[in-house]
């Protein structure tokens, strides 16, 4: 409704230049004024945070964090279906409208063992390294999120502790690494060459 509303207010907008503006504005790139200008007609601030609502609540609905990366969901997703997939070889089907459903399938709707069977849960656990804060994209987010670990760690620590401390694990390894020479350079941080630690005010 938000998109028709702006679109029928500003028919020279296309839906292609809407998704492109919230892709920079998501990524924080700094917008050209064509691009401003498409922001504030689009109201791109405002599909932003309805698309960041109905995130939550497609989330929501599976049981899982709103914050995952597109791997994960990507993977969740995945695992969800093998389930499905052999819960089906089994005989058990989740309908999403039984009465309409089996009647079309010439099936009888029986009770007993798969009416049990049907009420385990519909979800599948989360991988513990969902319930981790996702490393940042921002560059300044990233800097403070690298020190707010130093902050946190008793002694010295290494890039792959930290990288440990984030979802994305060791991906993110080289670029906490490069954030802890650049604080070591500026003086933030003392370094034995491979293990970090915050330098703190006397």
């Amino acid at each position: 409704a938000h998109r028709k509303q702006v679109q029928t207010d500003h028919p020279g907008l296309t839906l292609t230049q809407l998704y492109n503006v919230l892709e920079k504005v998501r990524a924080g790139e700094k917008l050209s004024p064509e691009y401003e200008s498409i922001k504030d007609r689009g109201l791109v601030l405002i599909l932003r945070e309805l698309h960041d609502e109905l995130d939550g609540l497609v989330a929501g609905a599976y049981g899982w964090p709103a914050d995952l990366v597109d791997e994960e969901i990507i993977r969740l997703l995945v695992a969800l279906n093998a389930q499905r997939a052999q819960e089906e070889k089994r005989g058990l089907v989740r309908w999403l409208r039984p009465a309409y459903q089996k009647a079309r399938a010439g099936l009888v709707d029986t009770q007993g063992a798969v009416e049990a069977e049907a009420q385990v849960s519909l979800l599948i656990p989360v991988d513990p390294a969902a319930q981790k804060p996702a490393f940042p994209a921002d560059p300044v987010a990233r800097t403070a999120a690298v020190y707010d670990a130093l902050l946190a760690a008793p002694s010295y620590t290494d890039a792959r502790s930290i990288a440990a401390s984030f979802r994305q694990g060791g991906r993110v390894e080289p670029a906490i690494a490069s954030i802890l020479n650049t604080l070591v350079r500026v003086g933030r941080v003392s370094s034995d060459g491979a293990r970090y630690l915050i330098r703190r005010a006397a």
